[in-house]
């Protein structure tokens, strides 16, 4: 029945495919959640009233954070080839394809971070500070547990648009769900296997976001 529907779909090729976009959506995922959270952090201490008010370096950072987060992806892969073959040492597979996804993603999330800190109830943080409170139990003890529920949902925002950007970075050889439709589904005018293969993306998104919703509502204490 399903070799009917699905004449050209090879179940091997499928799977391979899908590990290899789950294995670039996680492995950026992290990277980029670390540098998310440290560059956001480093946006909310240095902004104007922030625990270091440091308007030189904010405007810095927030600039690079700019530039970076809009650059269409598609661009930064082409830019960053001689880094990636660099560091890497090919601009092919999955491997190759991390150093776009975590430059690209990690950036859009540092913003969502900056913004889930600033909703965290300044008397909550005065009073920290009246206490006696250091910089690092202020960050780790006040600002990322009370800021927790947005920095999950907005991971779990980043983590979609990884899997787009893994699909895009399949095109130019990077490996993955969107190599897999555009080589064997496009190129080969074998509509089944892109439809196949946007479905396992569509599956993907779905369990994160369903994931992240879940995370979420635990965490949120209002």
């Amino acid at each position: 029945m399903l070799e009917h529907f699905f004449p050209h779909v090879q179940l091997e090729q499928v799977w391979a495919a899908t590990a290899e976009t789950l294995y670039m959506t996680a492995l950026s995922g992290i990277a980029t959640f670390a540098l998310g959270i440290a560059l956001g952090l480093a946006l909310f201490l240095t902004a104007r009233g922030g625990l270091f008010q440091r308007p030189a370096a904010y405007r810095v950072i927030s600039a690079l954070v700019n530039v970076f987060r809009s650059i269409p992806f598609i661009i930064l892969i082409v830019l960053l080839i001689p880094f990636t073959k660099v560091l890497i040492g090919t601009i092919l597979g999955a491997n190759a394809a991390l150093p776009a996804l975590i430059v690209g993603a990690a950036p859009f999330y540092a913003r969502l971070v900056e913004i889930g800190l600033r909703e965290v109830d300044k008397g909550v943080i005065e009073a920290s500070r009246a206490m006696g409170a250091r910089v690092g139990t202020l960050i780790f003890r006040v600002l990322l547990p009370e800021s927790s529920p947005a920095l999950v949902s907005g991971i779990t925002v980043t983590l979609i648009a990884l899997v787009s950007y893994s699909a895009m970075a399949g095109v130019i050889g990077a490996g993955g769900l969107g190599n897999l439709a555009y080589l064997e589904g496009f190129q080969r005018n074998h509509n089944d296997v892109t439809l196949v293969a946007t479905l396992m993306i569509l599956i993907i998104v779905f369990v994160i976001q369903l994931l992240g919703d879940v995370i979420t509502s635990l965490l949120d204490k209002r």
